[in-house]
């Protein structure tokens, strides 16, 4: 999941939620959407290999 900050930039956060602290896990924060995207594919293929 990618969001916009105010500071323009996107941050990636996990799909799911973390149970003890009830908030989505913080995955990196990049300049662009595409960045955070590539990062992203990145992240689902190391869970997967």
């Amino acid at each position: 999941m990618i969001r916009k900050l105010k500071s323009c930039e996107h941050r990636l956060y996990s799909r799911k939620v973390d149970p003890r602290t009830h908030k989505r896990r913080n995955l990196g924060t990049f300049k662009s959407r595409e960045a955070a995207e590539k990062h992203e594919r990145e992240v689902q293929y190391f869970k997967r290999h």
